[in-house]
């Protein structure tokens, strides 16, 4: 382990276990050991953190893919690069990550990745790129889908967390791990971005029905969602995007039943 993620690790742990409240469903299905490929939705700058807290529950180090932005940052390259974070370069075609993320799987390791790219604006899982599922195909490692929340009201983009969520000890994320989604030699990976996606929208759905706390004391509603808000948003364009609201639609439950 890299001295500074060992740092990290004795000086975060305690603050992350007992300065916020926990619900945390599915860490079994992380495996003790060889290669893990966790995909999660992006709401916060805080994700990484809980991300480790969470592959820490499981006896696992996180290692990220992060854009390529980061590492050129005088505070937080020299720390992406000595945790060994792996840097994307988005818009390039560029797909060095990719190979890099590869080697990593096939060393054992957990690799995270967040499908969307970015902090969602509005909250909500938005269309993810195909990189997840192009590196899943290629290392044949099935994707675990990881749905968080919470996070957001710690430090998020775009919005300055209400002064007593953001300082008050006990703020709540919860994050639940879904069933792992396999990505077969042949799938397109359109396709198996949208099954990806649509994993994750499920743990998120199930990350904010078992969100433990009730947000008080905030200016807006904008902190809140319901848990079926979180709806897939195809990658395959507007048809298949359509197609998939008019399933989700007729899913629902009639008014009054």
């Amino acid at each position: 382990m890299e001295p500074l993620y060992g740092l990290a690790k004795v000086l975060f742990r305690r603050p992350l276990r007992h300065g916020l409240r926990w619900a945390v469903e599915g860490v079994d299905g992380i495996p003790t050991e060889g290669p893990v490929l966790l995909a999660s939705n992006h709401i916060s700058y805080f994700d990484p953190l809980t991300i480790c807290y969470v592959a820490d529950l499981a006896g696992r180090r996180a290692r990220f893919l992060a854009k390529a932005e980061l590492f050129e940052s005088w505070w937080f390259g020299p720390m992406m690069r000595e945790v060994r974070s792996i840097p994307v370069e988005r818009g390039t075609g560029d797909t060095s990550s990719l190979d890099a993320a590869g080697a990593a799987l096939a060393a054992g390791e957990l690799v995270v990745v967040f499908p969307e790219g970015t902090i969602s604006p509005d909250l909500e899982p938005m269309a993810g790129k195909t990189g997840t599922a192009r590196l899943a195909r290629a290392a044949g490692v099935p994707v675990l889908p990881l749905g968080l929340w919470g996070s957001h009201r710690v430090i998020t983009a775009g919005h300055k967390a209400p002064h007593k969520a953001a300082r008050r000890p006990g703020v709540a994320i919860s994050g639940v791990i879904g069933e792992p989604v396999v990505v077969g030699p042949e799938d397109n990976p359109r396709e198996s971005t949208d099954r990806i996606m649509a994993a994750i929208c499920a743990s998120v759905r199930r990350a904010r029905q078992i969100y433990p706390q009730v947000p008080r004391g905030e200016a807006d509603e904008w902190w809140a969602r319901r848990p079926e808000t979180a709806r897939l948003r195809s990658c395959r364009g507007r048809v298949a995007q359509q197609l998939i609201d008019e399933a989700a639609d007729m899913a629902q439950p009639p008014a009054g039943a």
